[in-house]
């Protein structure tokens, strides 16, 4: 695979679970990557045996990204455990509520696991990169609602606007130590997190999105995976977002 190799390199990726996320660590395992997976459940296995399976290692650890000392005691065990080369931020939560019903603990909750959590990890690896001299990788999951802001869903526009400028604030300050961080910013892709969305018997609303579309149809978690091998390999060397 030439400049889009990744063997002999490790990623450390949330959200590898189901959607997106697995179908991204799944891509870098196909281009070469050990994988070591934060997951909520031990017991989930699914992207764990699609990596094996592929020969490559993938180690699991047990975290819930909505408790803060849970993030920071389980990014500690890793770096000691593993020499991290890339960090993909690929966990998130979506809780559809109207703003003037949108209660504070939803709004924590959701800011945590899609902003909190990912800054955690974002410093802690970046520092581990910085000491040990490590020209990582760091790649985070925006959305298109980082920008345009979205209906009923102000908590998540919110936490991927963060996600945005935080992205671009780590890459100004780490670029200099030859630290790339950049992010994907996935549209209408059809995953669990909107099920209830396309599923629904009456496809108005359904209909409303995909006609904004200009391919006319939603996206699919696999077509993350070149994306995410190009900014994880040398193929994207010169490229960060500040």
């Amino acid at each position: 695979m030439g400049i889009f190799n990744l063997d002999g390199r490790t990623a450390l990726v949330t959200g590898g679970g189901r959607g997106i996320g697995r179908a991204m660590a799944v891509g870098l395992a196909e281009a070469g990557a050990d994988i070591v997976l934060l997951v909520r459940d031990l017991s989930q296995t699914e992207t764990k045996e699609q990596i094996e399976k592929l020969g490559r290692r993938c180690s699991t650890y047990a975290c819930d990204l909505e408790l803060k000392d849970s993030v920071s005691r389980v990014i500690r065990e890793v770096l000691s455990n593993h020499e991290i080369h890339i960090l993909l931020n690929a966990a998130g939560i979506q809780r559809r509520v109207s703003a003037e019903d949108y209660d504070q603990e939803t709004y924590e909750e959701v800011m945590q696991v899609n902003l909190g959590a990912t800054f955690t990890l974002c410093r802690e690896t970046g520092k581990y990169w910085i000491k040990n001299g490590i020209k990582g990788s760091l790649i985070n999951t925006a959305s298109l609602a980082s920008f345009q802001g979205g209906v009923r869903m102000s908590g998540y526009a919110v936490s991927k606007g963060g996600i945005a400028m935080l992205t671009k604030a780590l890459s100004n300050e780490w670029a200099t130590h030859g630290i790339r961080v950049n992010a994907i910013a996935p549209g209408y892709i059809a995953t669990d997190m909107n099920v209830d969305t396309r599923t629904n018997p009456d496809q108005t609303y359904y209909k409303s999105i995909t006609d904004r579309i200009p391919m006319g149809r939603w996206g699919e978690p696999e077509e993350f995976k070149g994306p995410v091998v190009f900014l994880a390999s040398k193929a994207s060397s010169l490229m960060v977002v500040g």
